[in-house]
């Protein structure tokens, strides 16, 4: 039976660092069945679930230390089950975009955790709009609304609180 494995990584940016953990995961006997990377600053970070046998998935786990000094890279591995869905919910997709401040993601996410709301994928960016130069902040999640929320009520609390910090928000059931 397969188990899984979250790996965590980060490095200074170069070319070459997915090839690299790529190849020491297959050698080990995984295969990567998900994956987030980016650039962050002049960071690489990579978080990987990989799936194998208990003795590949020791194998790597046991290594990590030597692993993450051969690749240069700080690593972190820890095991995981399959996500339980056992709670009926509704997908979305939340995009919401404005003039860039502190405290957009904090304000967004305690929205939605008094909510129980989950965030299943988040990601975030900075710009400068391109005739003015004033900082844009976007922020596209992913998320699971408990199937006895309200989800108009959600969308118009939640359409209110970006009101209030000048964003415009954008509720779209996931595809």
């Amino acid at each position: 039976m397969n188990q899984s494995l979250v790996i965590t990584a980060i490095g200074a940016d170069r070319p070459g660092i997915v090839n690299e953990l790529t190849e020491v995961l297959l050698n080990s006997g995984l295969n990567v069945e998900d994956s987030r990377m980016s650039v962050l600053g002049g960071e690489f970070a990579v978080m990987l679930l990989v799936t194998g046998n208990e003795d590949a998935i020791n194998s790597v786990k046991q290594q990590t230390d030597k692993l993450a000094t051969s690749l240069n890279l700080s690593l972190l591995c820890k095991e995981t089950s399959s996500h339980d869905e056992n709670q009926e919910h509704s997908a979305f997709t939340i995009n919401v975009e404005g003039m860039d401040n502190p405290g957009i993601v904090h304000k967004l996410a305690r929205y939605l955790s008094q909510h129980s709301i989950n965030i299943v994928n988040m990601h975030t960016e900075s710009k400068h709009a391109p005739h003015t130069g004033t900082p844009i902040f976007s922020v596209n999640m992913q998320v699971n609304i408990p199937a006895e929320q309200n989800i108009e009520q959600i969308e118009a609390d939640f359409s209110v609180l970006c009101d209030e910090m000048n964003m415009d928000a954008e509720f779209k059931p996931a595809t």
